[in-house]
């Protein structure tokens, strides 16, 4: 434990631009935590390459993924943020892993039968094995906490078996992780398929709000979203597009769902949109100015860059050693 406080893992994929469903469901959340728990934050660039990647833009977009955290409002002082590629102990514990984990376990695996239908022809050993890295990402640094939505609640699932498992083999080598599930935002739907998740993978432009976004696009992305029969502004099941786009306007003004609904009583579907379109852009428009700013000062990101993977593999070597010496291999010589 480090400073007394419990330890929160989490990090995001350094592909594609970052959604508004992104920035919702889990970095606005994590902008709270850094108080309560001792975090560490990566750019997820190893899991990344499970798909092809553009060298140069994997490169660019890992380092504007950075950046963003920062200008969303963590602080990278009370945060570790870093890439994950920087910190060897994720694929070194990784490989470990692997040989405590049973391919039934594997093979239940949604996200693999999800993503081996879209990219059909390059199926590869990482994308069967992508939950055993994401297990060495959370107990490499001992986590307690990992905020996750309900659709990778079956990988921090696997992740409590593996750990549990080795830990009767070995002892109480890993802490078991619980889930932390954020109260409101968790699950932004997309603008043109209300059913479906706000994606950056999304091949309408029109379904999501990228963080990057101008305020003119966002306001007439929202003004274009689909909505649903009828014409009253009602928190229900049988609207999801109005539902939607009630978590979206609720989640940033911090009003209640029933506030919100009676401040819209009696108006159109067109100004609803009007509203929720100006309040994103409103509360967009400082991260994406502090985004602009930091990505100019190349020696302060070099900087964090530098000395977060140097905190993050102090403490995934602390770990790692355990683990090694728990499964055998020889002690290093110093």
């Amino acid at each position: 434990m480090m400073n007394d406080k419990k330890v929160l893992f989490s990090g995001m994929q350094a592909t594609g631009t970052l959604t508004l469903g992104n920035y919702l469901g889990a970095l606005k959340n994590w902008v709270t935590l850094s108080d309560e728990y001792e975090c560490f934050y990566c750019v997820v660039d190893l899991h990344s390459i499970t798909i092809r990647q553009d060298p140069a833009e994997l490169r660019k977009r890992a380092r504007n993924l950075l950046t963003l955290y920062i200008a969303a409002g963590l602080d990278p002082t009370k945060n570790c943020l870093y890439y994950q590629s920087h910190v060897s102990g994720h694929a070194e514990l990784s490989w470990i892993l692997n040989c405590f984990t049973y391919m039934g376990e594997l093979n239940r695996m949604t996200q693999f039968k999800d993503k081996s239908q879209k990219h059909a022809d390059n199926i590869n050993a990482g994308l069967f094995t992508y939950p055993v890295l994401m297990a060495a990402d959370i107990l490499l640094f001992q986590s307690d906490v990992v905020p996750v939505g309900i659709d990778q609640m079956q990988h921090l699932e696997i992740t409590r078996d593996i750990a549990q498992r080795f830990n009767n083999i070995y002892g109480d080598v890993f802490t078991i992780p619980e889930p932390y599930i954020g109260k409101t935002g968790a699950k932004i739907m997309s603008l043109q398929d209300p059913t479906k998740k706000m994606s950056k993978s999304d091949e309408n432009p029109n379904s999501s709000i990228y963080l990057m976004d101008d305020p003119d696009a966002i306001v007439r992305k929202f003004k274009r979203a689909v909505t649903d029969s009828g014409k009253e502004i009602l928190y229900t099941d049988d609207k999801p597009g109005i539902k939607n786009l009630l978590d979206i306007y609720c989640t940033i003004t911090q009003k209640t769902v029933e506030e919100a609904v009676k401040e819209f009583d009696g108006k159109g579907y067109g100004e609803f949109k009007l509203a929720v379109g100006e309040v994103v852009a409103d509360h967009l428009r400082p991260v994406q100015e502090r985004f602009g700013q930091l990505s100019k000062d190349k020696a302060f990101i070099d900087g964090i860059i530098k000395d977060n993977a140097e905190k993050a593999n102090y403490f995934a070597t602390k770990t790692l050693r355990k683990v090694q010496r728990k499964v055998g291999f020889p002690d290093r010589i110093r």
